[in-house]
């Protein structure tokens, strides 16, 4: 890690300003349905206050667009994280402010203070430099350990960092940076990547990124029948986007170059529509019939991914291979998630990128049997495709 990490301070009696990622899912009622990303934190929180820190926790929760909506205020957090830390949590009334600067200047060795929810002001996605400021009044140091957001340029991940002398990762932050820069630097061979999900357009350049670095690029979801067609065959009434075929004809050229082995699907389940009670059959690939919707990829093409998989030795994993959500069309997306596991047993290394392939290996049962899970889906994405994350440029050196 070329940044200085939580391991390089000491924060007793320092107030520790910290970003988190507790941008959780919430049930209409308010409550929290899964609490993986406060768990996660859970390491940096307790080297801080082991350190008889004071700890300051800020953090965005879904879009709240600039205005305050109570029902995306971060209390039922600040309770959740209150259980799990086992000491009280304390709840600002706003981030900034000045009650909030006499909570955080009131604060004692060991106690913890969670701020409102950022986006409550616009300032924040703004990177407004006023707003930043006042939020690094709250405190001495500067922790960030929200990799989720580190590819936004906000006042929270990027602007405060102007303020502070010292600004240091926390471990899920180092922890998400070592998994995924030895995947893109020094990764073990043969190295394999599993792409999904339903659009080439945001998968463009992680494609272009990984052709020289991977062994076997295995193409799933609705955006393999976009590669299919580029291929001349019929696709019936399956997603496509007709503006990106000639780039997927180039990027499937381009592999004769790279040295890198593209695998298509070989046959797939179509469907009558996309609902639970549609009919569906599987087909090759050739015989896609016109009235009909490819939902996921077919047993043969799983027989072929698995196969390829369990010969790995890194295994990247981003996007679902079918509709995944309804359960008669997650068969695909069940298996590779097997596979993965099965390999990772073996002593392979597996990184899934966030987003929708964390929920279907959840869906699975299969979370511990992973290497690495990412938290954050679009900071993984632009990580894996070769950009400089802003959160993490914005930390201090070694």
């Amino acid at each position: 890690m070329p940044k200085l990490t939580v391991d390089d301070l000491n924060f007793n009696g320092l107030r520790v300003l910290t970003r988190v990622d507790f941008n959780v899912p919430l049930s209409e009622t308010g409550e929290i349905t899964d609490d993986t990303r406060i768990r996660e934190t859970l390491p940096t929180l307790q080297k801080i206050l082991r350190d008889k820190g004071k700890l300051i926790l800020m953090s965005h929760l879904g879009r709240p667009k600039g205005k305050r909506d109570p029902s995306l205020s971060l209390k039922p957090v600040a309770k959740r994280l209150s259980e799990l830390l086992g000491i009280p949590v304390s709840m600002a009334p706003d981030c900034i402010g000045e009650e909030v600067e006499r909570m955080a200047n009131s604060l004692k060795p060991g106690e913890v203070l969670m701020l409102e929810n950022l986006r409550f002001h616009p300032e924040e996605e703004a990177n407004d430099p006023t707003f930043a400021r006042q939020l690094a009044r709250l405190g001495d140091v500067y922790v960030n350990d929200a990799f989720g957001t580190a590819h936004r340029a906000h006042a929270s991940t990027e602007g405060v960092t102007k303020f502070f002398k010292k600004c240091v990762a926390g471990y899920l932050m180092q922890k998400e940076l070592k998994f995924l820069g030895k995947a893109l630097e020094n990764p073990e061979k043969p190295f394999v990547a599993i792409l999904g999900g339903a659009k080439i357009s945001g998968k463009i350049d992680v494609i272009r990124n990984l052709l020289p670095k991977v062994d076997y690029l295995l193409i799933g979801g609705g955006m393999m029948f976009t590669f299919l067609k580029a291929q001349g065959f019929e696709i019936g009434k399956s997603l496509l986007e007709n503006d990106k075929i000639r780039l997927a004809g180039e990027l499937l050229n381009q592999d004769k170059k790279e040295g890198a082995q593209w695998i298509l699907p070989v046959d797939c389940v179509v469907a009558s529509e996309v609902s639970e009670a549609a009919v569906t059959r599987v087909v090759p690939i050739h015989e896609i019939p016109q009235d009909m919707i490819g939902v996921d990829i077919g047993p043969q093409t799983i027989a072929k991914f698995t196969e390829i998989i369990h010969q790995g030795k890194t295994l990247l994993w981003n996007g679902p291979m079918g509709v995944f959500e309804i359960d008669k069309f997650a068969r695909g997306t069940e298996a590779i998630a097997r596979a993965i596991a099965e390999a990772t047993e073996k002593g392979a290394i597996s990184i899934v990128g966030g987003g929708d392939s964390a929920a279907a290996v959840a869906k699975a049962g299969l979370t511990d049997k992973m290497s690495h899970i990412s938290t954050g889906g679009g900071a993984s994405l632009e990580f894996l495709e070769g950009k400089v994350l802003p959160g993490v440029a914005a930390l201090t050196d070694k």
